[in-house]
């Protein structure tokens, strides 16, 4: 019992205990980013619920949804709903940078002044054109006198975003726009669904929501089983140091080092070019035939004599 106790010793030293703080770290923070995608995965389900409930309901005086100065509620998000009133197209305001299938363009807001007098700001649709800021006189005409449009709720944008500057803007904002054109607006808009009497020519619809759930359960699922990994890790590492001892202090250490098990150097064969020549003398030619002396000179005495 204590022999296995300790062998996990090393597991208190301070490499091992910084390194187990480290892992808490991350397997905590990848716990709550599956959490975070899992909860915008809730989120997306119940945004889901409420446009699917919404879309066979049948559409209600706008009065009834909205009003001036009341914030949208979160369940009327998408309700249809209709109202009658003229169109004032001096004020219309355009959403700049709005971009279908790669090709740019503009949303195109205009104010419906109703019967009581309040203003409900209409998205009418998109419109293409390469000019961020074009005046709602270069736009297709809505209908001209009384019209009737039926849309969708929808929320006011939030942020910088929503400041209007000479009839333009980012994101739609009934607060803003309100002040731009100086009209009591109902807080929210309307994206259009129809109109009656229709225009001369329409605009692209308005673009209706994705209600599919998006990719956050595999999102959520991928950092979890990161936090997975990265515990997973850690054991496997603890086991091979227990098992091997550390990794500084193996075979292949030693060797490095000049240890034990090091391997001794090959010596390196010299290549053809790198003998060196010979310093010895040469053997001079000798003559071992009968008669000869084999110390005779190999050219006649200078003297002339035999």
């Amino acid at each position: 019992m204590f022999s296995w106790l300790s062998s996990w010793r090393f597991l208190i030293s301070r490499r091992w205990v910084l390194f187990f703080l480290a892992i808490i770290l991350v397997g905590w923070a990848t716990w709550w980013l599956g959490e975070w995608q899992f909860g915008r995965l809730d989120d997306r389900k119940h945004e889901n619920a409420i446009i699917r409930a919404n879309e066979v309901r049948d559409p209600v005086d706008v009065s009834e949804v909205l009003a001036p100065g009341r914030k949208v509620a979160e369940d009327d998000e998408w309700r249809l709903v209709s109202a009658t009133g003229e169109y004032v197209r001096d004020d219309t305001v355009v959403v700049r940078y709005r971009t279908r299938n790669g090709y740019p363009g503009v949303e195109v807001v205009v104010p419906l002044v109703t019967a009581d007098g309040t203003t409900l700001l209409v998205d009418r649709g998109w419109f293409g054109t390469d000019d961020p800021v074009i005046k709602g006189a270069e736009l297709p005409a809505p209908p001209a006198g009384e019209v009737t449009v039926t849309g969708w709720v929808r929320a006011d944008g939030t942020g910088g975003s929503t400041e209007v500057d000479d009839h333009s803007t980012r994101a739609i904002a009934s607060g803003p726009i309100g002040r731009a054109i100086d009209r009591t607006v109902y807080t929210g808009f309307v994206a259009l669904k129809s109109e009656d009497p229709k225009p001369a020519k329409e605009l692209a619809a308005v673009e209706l929501p994705d209600l599919g759930e998006g990719p956050h359960f595999f999102y959520g699922l991928q950092w979890w089983f990161f936090g997975v990994l990265a515990v997973g890790g850690f054991g496997y590492l603890a086991w091979d140091e227990r098992k091997l001892g550390p990794r500084g202090e193996r075979i292949g250490s030693k060797r490095r080092s000049g240890g034990p098990f090091s391997r001794k150097p090959r010596p390196r064969p010299h290549s053809e070019r790198s003998i060196p020549p010979s310093t010895g003398s040469i053997t001079p030619d000798r003559y071992d035939a009968p008669g000869d002396s084999t110390n005779a000179a190999t050219r006649p005495n200078s003297s002339g004599r035999p």
